[in-house]
Formats: structure tokens, sequence, C-alpha cells
């Protein structure tokens, strides 16, 4: 087996504290890096602590890191190789879903759902299965999305979102939580579709809760989903099953933005911002405000502002209790 080069866990604030002593006493040397209290490197290891509580080792020294460092220092307990003992859910059959694009202006909205066993899990123990959003190369996701489709047992589907479909959605449904339900339970139905290749059955759905009530799912699951428990959580993106729906979601997203443009001779960016504002503007310059609805997301204030058009009023927003993240 291949050595670990990629460790994450969740830290107390004493444990933090531990942690950046073991590092200072080992002459780490330390650097700023973006949400986070502290990150050292030394050699081959680098060690990042996040304002979250999230601790991430990586690089070829981290498997001696965990074992001799961070284990008997920190976390005072032996973890690695005994996950499933501490957590036994972690090898539980289930399915993961979610989505990418819903913040991006240019482009579809892409939903992704991935079933996953024990055998899978296993596979992919050392292959680097995490969060879309913690991988900035889209040659890793391309790579990572050809992995998980490919894994033996593993099954998996996408749901594309094109631009003039979502926006018909959006018409009718007012609201892009609820469009994101309904791409979520599309993908649960059709991954419950087969089945038949999913040995043994799933006892769960797993995704991110992105609206303040975990009812917006429920309410559009289908006929087959509703025989699933539904397991919203934040940060869901932790759950194996889930990092690997991210990967496929963002790959299918990434692949159909640089599509989306080459008719137009236009690279489309990814996100929103100034730099999107600046292509919006040139796109509706060059081709028309009746095409953007083709290649981007109508109900964005960009869409406003690139058709020289007045913006709506802001609504008051307010922090519901249990709400969930507002990105995608």
């Amino acid at each position: 087996m291949k050595p670990l080069t990629n460790y994450t866990c969740k830290l107390t604030d004493e444990q933090a504290a531990t942690l950046k002593s073991c590092l200072e006493a080992r002459h780490y040397k330390f650097r700023e890096v973006p949400y986070a209290r502290f990150a050292g490197d030394k050699e081959k290891t680098t060690v990042v602590f996040y304002d979250s509580g999230k601790l991430v080792v990586q690089g070829k020294g981290t498997q001696e890191f965990v074992e001799f460092v961070l284990e008997p220092e920190v976390l005072k307990q032996a973890r690695l190789g005994y996950e499933a003992v501490l957590n036994p859910d972690l090898l539980l059959p289930r399915i993961g879903v979610d989505e990418s694009g819903k913040g991006d202006f240019f482009g579809p909205m892409c939903v992704a759902g991935v079933y996953v066993n024990e055998a899978v899990i296993n596979t992919w123990k050392d292959a680097g299965v995490r969060d879309s959003k913690n991988i900035s190369s889209d040659k890793k996701i391309s790579d990572l999305a050809k992995l998980i489709r490919e894994t033996p047992g593993c099954v998996t589907t996408v749901v594309p979102i094109g631009n003039e479909a979502y926006n018909r959605l959006y018409a009718k449904m007012k609201s892009v939580n609820t469009v994101l339900a309904w791409g979520h339970a599309r993908v649960i139905e059709n991954l419950m579709g087969q089945q038949h290749r999913m040995k043994p059955a799933p006892v769960r759905a797993i995704s991110d809760q992105f609206a303040s009530s975990k009812s917006v799912i429920e309410k559009a699951l289908m006929f087959m989903g509703k025989k699933l428990e539904l397991v919203q959580r934040h940060k869901a993106e932790e759950d194996l099953a889930v990092a690997a729906a991210s990967i496929l979601a963002r790959y299918e997203f990434v692949k159909r933005l640089a599509a989306l443009g080459k008719p137009y001779s236009v690279e489309f960016p990814k996100g929103a911002g100034s730099a999107v504002d600046t292509i919006a503007k040139e796109f509706v310059s060059a081709h028309g405000s009746e095409l953007l609805a083709k290649v981007a997301k109508m109900h964005f204030r960009t869409s406003f502002r690139a058709r020289n058009l007045p913006e709506p009023p802001k609504k008051e927003w307010k922090r519901a209790v249990s709400a969930g993240k507002a990105g995608g």
C-alpha cells in the first residue's frame, strides 16, 4: 500500500495549540494561508490548520507526521488505519449528492450522485478523492472523475441543467434552492433506477444542507428516492460519497463551460465578479442580449448590468437558525 500523502481531521482549540507548539519545537517554517489560523512547512510535510477547525496534512512525510507527532502528542489516540473502527458509518453503502455551477454566472448547474460500498471506499483509500473545492487543478479533477466512474462497484449519474432549462426552472420555481432540490431529487431517482447494480443496496443518501429547512429536498424526492433515509448536513463534502459526487459535478461543469464558449469564440470565466461582468457586457455587445440566456443564469445581477437594465432591489437577508452555505 502506498504511504499516506494526505490526511484531514478536526481539532479542538486546545489540540490546535498543542499542535502549534509541536511545530515550533520541530522548527517548522510558518507562513500565511487564507482562512487558516496557522500553517507550517518542513521538508516533505505541509501542515495547515484552518479557522473552521479542520487540519490538513500533506506531502510525502504525512504518514510519519501523523503516526509519530499528531497521534501521540496531539490526538492522544491511534486513528490511522482504524477509521472504520472509530466510525463504522464510513463503510456503509450509501449515495452522495453534490452540485457545481450554482455560484457561476456562465454555464450550467450540474448535479451528480455517487453510490459507494465498502469495496469502493477501500479502493479510493489513497487516491485523493476529496471535496472538489480543495482541488485547484482541472487536470486532477478530470483524472479523479475517470477513476470514480471506472471503479468496480461504483454507480454514478450526472444531471446537467443547461442554461435555457435552468432559466425556465428558475422562472417557474422562483428559488435557486428549489431548483437545486429538484436536481438532487432527480439524481437520487436516477441512481435508484440502477439498484440492480448496487450491492448491497444503499441505506441512505447524503447531501449538503443548502437550505434553511431540510424539507426542501424531502418534498422534491420522487418515488424511489423516498425509500432512502435522507441525511442533510453542513460540510457534507467531508463524506467520501459526497466528495466523489462533487468531483463528477465539477468535471461536468468545467467540460460544458469550455464547450459553451466555442461557438462564440469566447472563453467564459468561472464564478461571478468584475471579470465576469466585463465578459458578459462584451458578449451582449457582440451577440445581443437575447443570446445571453443560452449561456448564463439570468437571475444573477450580472445579467441586468450586462443588458444595461436596472438591478432588482436587494432582498433583506435574514439568517435562519440552521441556514446552509450560501455558495455553490
